[in-house]
């Protein structure tokens, strides 16, 4: 039986934190924005994964330093798109706080052609962590290292396949630009959901997967893959022997940088002032050693920006995948 509960197990872990132990009083400056009323933190996602667990860190650290009740409150569907659009859609005054990631707010904008907001209906707040995505083989291919899986392909034209959670998710989308950048092909094994496409890699039945770090990072801690590098420019604290895919020494990687990210936006509309005091206490969250320690146990690091760093990542951010999605000639409906 695989471990795929100790992705379930860090998460668990993660929350507990959140509620528990990362609970600092940070003195507000004068004249710092306040709720009037309770706060909502709108995740749109189930509960229990990466985005639930940021959102309910921020929740618990927001509720004493501001005074109200801060709730959480799962809107998953439509690959995250329904809780956008919900928030979307308001008038923003401060109490709502949505919790994004690539999906629904940078992906979902070139792959939906029936997407219900648009870009520019919300305020990026600050992004709050980053993680990889990470490129695996079966051992059975022997295959160890980009260079080995280039020239396997290479020698063995159409023969092999890679897995992922499904079309138009990060880890599809990680697959398609590394086979667009090295002009290179294998077929595209979509799976519903991350748990799936792991079986079917561990199982042999695909021989490549891409998948967030985790719950692929344990199987290849135990051998049971091998890890041919992670998608983001600097290796992982986590698994520090996997390189980096910009140092595989494939120059058509030179620039490769895919993450996964979760930070908070506002409604477009919301007070100046209110999206300054939010994007704050992001910066005083992400710097307490609870924080720190929660994060780093989700194989994530802090990553705090101003409002204008954020709308300019998040600008990149879909320009990006737009490219890759226009190239790859994909196109979705919301259900």
């Amino acid at each position: 039986m695989t471990k795929l509960v100790t992705r379930r197990r860090i998460l668990t872990g993660a929350a507990a934190l959140s509620t528990a132990a990362i609970l600092p009083r940070a003195s507000l400056g004068a004249g710092e924005w306040k709720p009037t009323e309770t706060v909502r933190v709108i995740v749109p996602a189930a509960a229990g994964g990466s985005t639930d667990v940021m959102g309910r860190m921020l929740a618990a650290h927001l509720q004493p330093v501001w005074g109200q009740s801060v709730v959480v409150e799962n809107r998953s569907g439509g690959g995250g798109t329904i809780g956008v659009a919900e928030v979307a859609r308001l008038k923003g005054d401060g109490h709502t706080i949505l919790i994004g990631n690539p999906g629904p707010n940078a992906i979902a904008y070139s792959i939906f052609k029936n997407l219900p907001y648009k870009i520019d209906q919300l305020q990026p707040v600050s992004n709050m962590i980053k993680l990889p995505n990470i490129m695996c083989a079966h051992p059975s291919v022997g295959i160890k290292t980009i260079p080995e899986l280039i020239a396997y392909i290479k020698a063995n034209p159409d023969k092999l396949n890679y897995a992922s959670s499904g079309v138009g998710q990060s880890p599809h989308l990680t697959g398609a630009w590394w086979l667009q950048l090295t002009g290179l092909k294998m077929q595209h094994v979509p799976f519903r959901g991350a748990g799936p496409a792991l079986q079917a890699a561990l199982a042999g039945d695909v021989q490549i997967l891409c998948d967030n770090l985790y719950p692929s990072l344990p199987q290849v801690l135990d051998g049971k893959l091998n890890a041919l590098a992670v998608t983001t420019p600097e290796r992982n604290a986590q698994c520090p022997n996997v390189p980096s895919m910009r140092e595989t020494g494939v120059p058509e990687l030179a620039n490769f940088d895919v993450s996964t990210w979760f930070g908070a936006f506002y409604p477009k509309s919301t007070p100046t002032e209110a999206v300054t005091a939010l994007n704050e206490q992001i910066k005083v969250l992400l710097a307490t050693d609870a924080a720190k320690k929660s994060i780093a146990a989700m194989g994530a690091v802090p990553d705090y920006g101003t409002p204008a760093q954020y709308q300019t990542f998040i600008e990149a951010e879909a320009l990006k995948f737009k490219g890759i999605i226009d190239k790859e000639g994909l196109q979705m409906e919301v259900k």
